[in-house]
């Protein structure tokens, strides 16, 4: 699971048995040499999907850690675009390794929850930040991104589809699920990271609780489960009053 560059056992313990935010600020300097950091063909097929629809004016990159996604925040937008996460150590490292070129690029020390924006941006990513949420967060986290669009934003963000009951995958993310909760019930402060609690159907509900109009689209480059479904979706959030004249992308699912 890791390169050779990638945390040590001891590492990775001592991660574990931290807050969220120490722990990060832990592990900032090896998390792009382990398998927590978005893959590079997800951020791609997410690029590709959202470019028809722009190009936008500012960007925002929610819980950015090493700035991957802001990356590709900075080929989509044309004026400003800002990484935000709540761990310093992962800011440091996006800093050093995100150069400027192209939009004015800023970093900002922000908790998702409390963000210190006005309605000032016009598209919203975020990619696999959401295990660090627990359920009941997600409504206020929702509202937190609808508050800081501009008129017609959108938010968008990759959603995998669930392995299917009975797969090695499933068994790994359900003993991954209860260990944390073991470790959360013995030891704090509290590791919040639970990525089989965030599921599409509370999505929608809570993403549409928020005042958002909910898109789903299908991101071809990953195919689909043997009953149809897409493997990945990207959900595109829309906020009221979008300019007319601009179409979704072409990938439907």
């Amino acid at each position: 699971m890791f390169s050779p560059e990638g945390p040590s056992v001891r590492e990775l313990a001592v991660q574990a048995l931290s807050s969220v935010e120490r722990g990060y600020d832990l592990l900032a300097p090896k998390f792009d040499h382990t398998p927590f950091r978005t893959p590079d063909a997800v951020l791609d097929a997410v690029e590709s999907a959202l470019r028809p629809t722009g190009p936008f004016g500012t960007g925002l990159d929610l819980c950015c850690g090493t700035g991957a996604g802001t990356a590709v925040l900075t080929r989509l937008c044309r004026e400003h675009v800002v990484g935000a996460d709540f761990s310093a150590g992962m800011l440091g490292v996006a800093r050093e390794r995100i150069r400027p070129g192209g939009p004015r690029l800023s970093w900002v020390r922000a908790d998702a929850r409390a963000l210190p924006f006005g309605p000032a941006f016009d598209l919203v990513v975020s990619f696999g930040a959401f295990g660090h949420f627990l359920p009941r967060e997600l409504s206020g986290l929702f509202a937190q991104v609808r508050a800081v669009l501009r008129p017609g934003g959108r938010f968008a963000f990759p959603l995998v589809a669930p392995p299917r009951p009975g797969t090695r995958a499933y068994w790994t993310l359900l003993g991954f699920d209860t260990v944390m909760r073991v470790r959360n019930a013995l030891w704090r402060p509290p590791f919040v990271m639970y990525y089989r609690a965030f599921r599409l159907g509370d999505v929608r509900r809570e993403l549409a609780g928020a005042g958002f109009r909910v898109e789903l689209h299908a991101l071809p480059e990953f195919g689909r489960r043997r009953d149809g479904s897409p493997r990945v979706r990207l959900v595109v959030a829309r906020t009221p009053d979008a300019p007319t004249g601009q179409a979704g992308p072409v990938s439907r699912g």
